[in-house]
């Protein structure tokens, strides 16, 4: 295997979800660069793969590129994955990736599990392609302001969320787009999977009354429904 950096989607919940090439790929690394390594040495230990690993998430992303770069000019094959999913898409990796691409160093990528397609597949809001916006603002004001500029969109809009904040911008979305269809995804692949379909106002009664834990996805139809 060249000497490189090699982007490994991983699993976003069932771990039986990698490739053969990704677990290849892990085992043959010199590094594997890790969004929390104590996350993925679960995903290692599966696999019985045993190749160090370092940390690299949004907090020192910046500092750590020029010690990877270095790695890779030394020789090192270097897997860089995320918590799950794909790297450097709403989670750290697009530094370690455009550096190591401006400095002429080998640099691919193993396509794998997506929250976003997964999403996209299971909410039946047609075949026409989607918009992906990832995280929207802390903020409330902006989230609305977005989500007003979103509302004209003629293909599906898909966002991603915390438990912390889903309530709220079900909220959001009911106040700016009123009764507008959309599907959340609910830990997608876990043993606890949960899809709904409906509109804000029916998710905000789902979750009346009861804990709201994991990782959502949230689909928003286009404009004039589904």
């Amino acid at each position: 295997m060249n000497p490189g950096l090699y982007i490994v989607a991983t699993p976003i919940g069932n771990l039986g979800d990698i490739t053969f090439r990704a677990v290849e790929t892990l085992k043959a690394a010199h590094v594997i660069v890790a969004e929390d390594t104590r996350h993925t040495r679960k995903l290692l230990e599966r696999y019985d793969i045993h190749a160090p690993t370092l940390s690299c998430h949004k907090f020192n992303e910046a500092s750590r590129v020029s010690a990877i770069l270095d790695r890779i000019r030394g020789g090192a094959v270097v897997a860089l994955v995320t918590d799950s999913g794909m790297p450097a898409v709403s989670d750290p990796g697009a530094r370690v990736v455009a550096a190591c691409r401006a400095a002429g160093l080998h640099a691919t990528v193993l396509p794998g599990p997506s929250a976003v397609t997964a999403a996209v597949a299971l909410c039946g809001f047609g075949g026409g392609g989607f918009r992906f916006e990832g995280f929207l603002s802390h903020k409330s004001a902006a989230r609305r302001k977005r989500l007003a500029e979103l509302a004209g969109e003629d293909a599906p809009v898909v966002l991603f969320e915390s438990p912390y904040r889903v309530i709220k911008l079900m909220e959001e979305i009911r106040d700016v787009l009123g009764e507008r269809p959309i599907f959340i995804g609910r830990e997608l692949t876990k043993q606890f999977e949960e899809c709904l379909s409906g509109t804000a106002a029916d998710m905000l009664c789902s979750f009346s009354g009861r804990a709201v834990k994991g990782e959502f996805v949230i689909v928003i139809s286009a404009a004039g429904g589904s």
